[in-house]
């Protein structure tokens, strides 16, 4: 059985069916269609609108005037409906048993600014407005490609980092957001013109969100003392790495104010992992696999903390997109990987290695008092080159911030900005 009804009106179009005088409904929905066609409202002759539509058994099909075909499943729509969501927090309400299953349309109009649903359920109608059905289309013609938004560098990428000055950081959500997004897509990015204090690391970071909290406190100093609990508080040299391996989650971005750096040597060391990863992806497949897939042992200890973690090398997130590296040769504990392939992951973590020390990768910064390097602590390593402490005073002060409040933080700032 078809139901067909065109072009009631001008400038939209319905299709009503009515339950109570069709037999066999549900049982006929595959057969049922109702095609529409719509005229374009003065001043809309550029946009995308629905020219038909076709009720399927669980899906609405959509024929977009651009050519573009998108199903819109019932569940899904009903689920989505506006009247759903909190009108202040924008937090899902509705609650998905309370329809069934079977829930679908009755009577569904179009025209050119909204796709309109009476349910056959609960007397409820929905409301879509068209450009939101075309932002969340999920068939595969106009499905969003969750691609990554990074840009990975090499050692050229010295003579391009981008930079801001600490004042207008602090005084303009503008030169902020566009910091932001620089660092958010390289990983790494300087502050200049830092005052000279231990406040300032704390107050140019807490312009993007609160701080994170570790078992070396909220903020740390970088110097060499005597009987330290961290390489990093000596003055040889400092490989590559990323820190806290051993946390459950790492911490995110990381802050290192320079408030001296008067020594012979002691030279910041960078490399974006991405860059590193990318290549080893291509170049040996198998290396990158086995990194990816199968944890290693990290572990922090002193007299107050014995801190461990099993991790990946290499992150992926749910649609294959690089998003993180985890390396610190010297918080790896010992490998507790089956014996079936310890032998090839070794070969594997030592290909990655060797290309961490590759110079084509690595930038060398010799900081400056009042500079401060920011840097994405899951994505880009960071070390350093030994340094001479009788020569003068070498001294950074650091904190975090976590990727999730960074993230949030450059959302908000984009909808006014970007």
């Amino acid at each position: 059985m078809m139901l067909k009804i065109h072009r009631l009106y001008h400038f939209f179009s319905v299709i009503n069916i009515d339950v109570t005088k069709t037999t066999n409904l549900r049982e006929n929905l595959d057969m049922q269609q109702a095609i529409a066609s719509s005229a374009p409202k003065p001043g809309t002759e550029n946009a995308v609108l629905i020219e038909e539509a076709e009720q399927k058994q669980h899906a609405l099909s959509v024929r977009w005037s651009d050519g573009n075909i998108t199903s819109y499943h019932y569940l899904w729509l009903r689920d989505n409906c506006a009247s759903g969501f909190h009108p202040d927090t924008q937090e899902r309400c509705f609650d998905q048993l309370s329809v069934s299953a079977d829930i679908h349309p009755i009577r569904i109009e179009f025209d050119t600014e909204c796709l309109s649903v009476d349910w056959s359920e609960g007397d409820h109608s929905s409301r879509y407005p068209l450009s939101w059905l075309r932002e969340f289309a999920y068939s595969e013609e106009l499905r969003r490609q969750q691609t990554s938004s990074y840009e990975s560098w090499a050692s050229d990428f010295v003579e391009r980092i981008p930079a801001a000055e600490q004042p207008e950081v602090m005084s303009s959500d503008e030169v902020l957001y566009h910091w932001m997004s620089d660092l958010d897509k390289h990983g790494l990015a300087i502050i200049r013109k830092m005052p000279a204090t231990d406040e300032a690391v704390v107050d140019t970071a807490q312009r993007i969100d609160y701080l994170r909290r570790t078992n070396f406190g909220v903020t740390f100093n970088v110097i060499s003392v005597p009987k330290p609990i961290n390489l990093a508080y000596t003055s040889i040299a400092l490989p590559l790495h990323t820190d806290l391996a051993n946390q459950e989650v790492p911490p995110g971005y990381q802050f290192l104010h320079c408030l001296a750096n008067e020594s012979e040597g002691g030279a910041s060391t960078f490399v974006d992992g991405l860059r590193v990863l990318e290549d080893l992806r291509e170049e040996a497949p198998e290396h990158f696999r086995l990194l990816a897939e199968h944890p290693i042992p990290f572990r922090f200890h002193d007299e107050d903390h014995d801190i461990r973690q099993h991790h990946p090398v290499i992150n992926l997130d749910c649609f294959g997109n690089i998003v993180e590296i985890k390396y610190n040769a010297h918080l790896a504990d010992i490998f507790d990987l089956p014996e079936v392939f310890m032998h090839e992951y070794y070969l594997a973590y030592r290909n990655l290695m060797g290309r961490l020390k590759d110079p084509r990768y690595m930038i060398r910064l010799k900081l400056k008092g009042g500079e401060m390097v920011v840097f994405d602590n899951r994505r880009v390593l960071h070390g350093r080159d030994a340094f001479d402490p009788t020569t003068g005073l070498r001294h950074l002060r650091g904190c975090y911030v976590d990727r999730s409040e960074f993230k949030s933080r450059l959302r908000v700032l984009a909808k006014q900005f970007a």
